[in-house]
């Protein structure tokens, strides 16, 4: 009895981690939708929602602790809370990417877009389909989706080197650009770094499988 409560608590855990995920995923849709809208109201909420994102995250940490000190979890379960904690990190700091986003929509509302927000919004559902896709491989435990994950990051990589490198042509053509085209890049750097995170959340699908943490950012 007192196994299948563990079991249950595990299980209660994993669930409050995938909302947390489904949150952050939502928050990168609505502050890119911010961001291409020039929707300062929309970008306040995705600031404000951020705080949500943290008392989740905090919440799940305080689970895991108490779990730890009161099961005396082993080998394979010790490494599933362990994970779970860990991701909920993750998911914490891609939270922080999406508000910075929002902030710097709220900086470029009202200001003509230098050129169509076509690679970024590519970027934002691109890194949006990893976070969910290594949600549902670090559910499952499939080790095989998780390594998938981290060959989709190469396509986030050159998505961001392309917006780069477009950008600063326009900051060389006209300088009076340059603040504007800097903040493109920093939702663009947000977005690649949102990415590399999720490849973060992959590799511990990998490290239950294997007890191994393998970089699928290498």
């Amino acid at each position: 009895m007192v196994r299948e409560t563990f079991r249950e608590q595990i299980r209660e855990l994993l669930e409050d981690l995938l909302e947390m995920g489904q949150m952050v995923a939502d928050s990168i849709d609505r502050s890119i939708q911010a961001l291409t809208k020039q929707d300062k109201d929309l970008a306040q909420q995705v600031i404000a929602f951020d705080d949500e994102i943290n008392a989740i995250q905090h919440d799940i940490d305080e689970k895991c602790l108490v779990l730890i000190a009161t099961q005396q979890p082993m080998a394979g379960d010790l490494r599933t809370i362990l994970s779970i904690s860990n991701i909920a990190a993750e998911l914490e700091r891609m939270g922080d990417y999406t508000e910075g986003i929002a902030n710097l929509a709220v900086k470029l509302a009202g200001q003509p877009l230098l050129k169509p927000l076509i690679d970024i919004p590519r970027m934002a559902q691109e890194s949006r389909r990893m976070l969910t896709g290594s949600l549902e491989a670090f559910a499952r435990r499939d080790v095989d989706a998780a390594v998938q994950i981290g060959e989709a990051d190469d396509v986030v990589d050159a998505l961001y080197d392309q917006v780069y490198r477009e950008l600063l042509v326009i900051m060389m053509a006209d300088p009076r650009t340059i603040t504007e085209a800097t903040y493109l890049v920093w939702v663009a750097h947000n977005l690649e770094r949102i990415a590399d995170r999720t490849t973060n959340i992959a590799e511990r699908t990998i490290f239950l499988d294997s007890g191994k943490i393998v970089d699928l950012n290498r």
